[in-house]
């Protein structure tokens, strides 16, 4: 007799609960908080739509934690929770009871930090840290080579630890110059695992799908209830307490100033801010659902490479709908509102920025 899993497959129930929880997710789109333009509403359908492609394959395609693969889940067209335009991100679905061999060369891009995560965004929307290991404290071979050993259990050279909730690694490369920096490339493989995964068993394709839905679901919840929470003090950059973007995946050594920007066609959001000293830095203009706007095309963000300071070292930043030629400017790219961020990365000291709202003609 056919199991409860085995029944949904074959009925199709298990693809019906997978489009009700979709339908579920679309609901996000129209919380009263939400904006309502029609640019914002149809950003936020393809922001649903680009969700469900990412979850559908890290959920379906490349779940077994035996196979591990480290791929793009955020990209120029996936987009989630204030995703960095410097970064390539990485990402692998694991267990914490098995151990894995990390193998690549580390490349010239300016930052990088590996992180062990418990995925939990279908859940109850964290991810919080497991283990971590800064690009700083890795050993590299005279040629560029790394191995990183992830395990419970501690090894010598390049070690991540492992939890018994770790599901899920991270790898976050940051560039400072795109135009002469290259990222690494890396491969990882389960340690004495089998040789060849299993065929596709009804069971999991039902648990699979149920998660791909759960993961639309989760991650558009926690970040609209961030934006939600951003809009409490709006077009500032305050220090909100770190703890929550930790627990939603954040990586240690950065510090997060998330803020939410709402402004007129006339209006500019100037931003101040002394600069401390660190490897790297940034800021970004992102979309109410927390997607960085389209840096393909556009000038939506700035770091410690493309700023401009002012001549006491500090730095000034206008985010505005056209270039007032001044500071360093941020094309608002369509959108009257939205979120940003800033972050400092291995910073000893967190300067918070000042901001004011004025008119462009100011």
């Amino acid at each position: 007799m056919p199991s409860q899993a085995e029944e949904n497959v074959l009925s199709g129930k298990a693809w019906t609960d997978f489009c009700r929880m979709l339908e579920q997710a679309g609901h996000i789109l129209l919380r009263d908080t939400a904006p309502s333009t029609l640019l914002d509403r149809a950003e936020g359908i393809r922001y649903l739509s680009r969700l469900t492609r990412a979850m559908l394959e890290s959920s379906i395609d490349f779940s077994n934690p035996d196979f591990p693969e480290l791929r793009r889940i955020a990209s120029e067209t996936v987009k989630m929770g204030a995703d960095n335009p410097d970064n390539v991100y990485l990402s692998a679905t694991i267990a914490g009871d098995r151990e894995y061999r990390i193998t690549g060369q580390r490349g010239t891009i300016s930052y990088f930090s590996i992180g062990s995560k418990a995925n939990r965004y279908g859940i109850d929307g964290t991810m919080p840290s497991t283990g971590e290991l800064a690009g700083e404290d890795m050993e590299i071979g005279p040629d560029g080579s790394v191995e990183i050993i992830c395990s419970a259990t501690k090894k010598p050279g390049n070690w991540l630890p492992l939890a018994p909730d770790s599901s899920l690694l991270v790898v976050r490369q940051s560039y400072l110059d795109r135009t002469t920096e290259v990222p690494g490339t890396y491969r990882i493989e389960c340690i004495g695992g089998p040789k060849a995964p299993p065929v596709l068993q009804a069971a999991t394709l039902d648990e699979n799908l149920r998660k791909a839905s759960m993961g639309v679901l989760g991650t558009a919840l926690i970040f609209a209830q961030w934006s939600e929470h951003f809009m409490s003090r709006p077009n500032e950059l305050p220090d909100f307490g770190q703890e929550m973007f930790q627990k939603a995946g954040g990586d240690p050594e950065i510090f997060y100033l998330h803020g939410y920007w709402k402004l007129g066609p006339d209006e500019a959001w100037v931003i101040e801010t002394e600069v401390p000293d660190c490897p790297y830095w940034n800021f970004q203009l992102s979309n109410w659902w927390m997607e960085s706007l389209d840096y393909r095309y556009h000038d939506i963000w700035i770091n410690k490479h493309t700023a401009k300071l002012n001549k006491d070292g500090t730095l000034t930043i206008v985010v505005a709908a056209r270039d007032p030629g001044y500071g360093n400017w941020i094309d608002t790219v369509g959108h009257t509102s939205g979120t940003a961020l800033l972050r400092w990365a291995g910073a000893k000291t967190h300067p918070l920025p000042r901001t004011k709202v004025v008119q462009l003609v100011d």
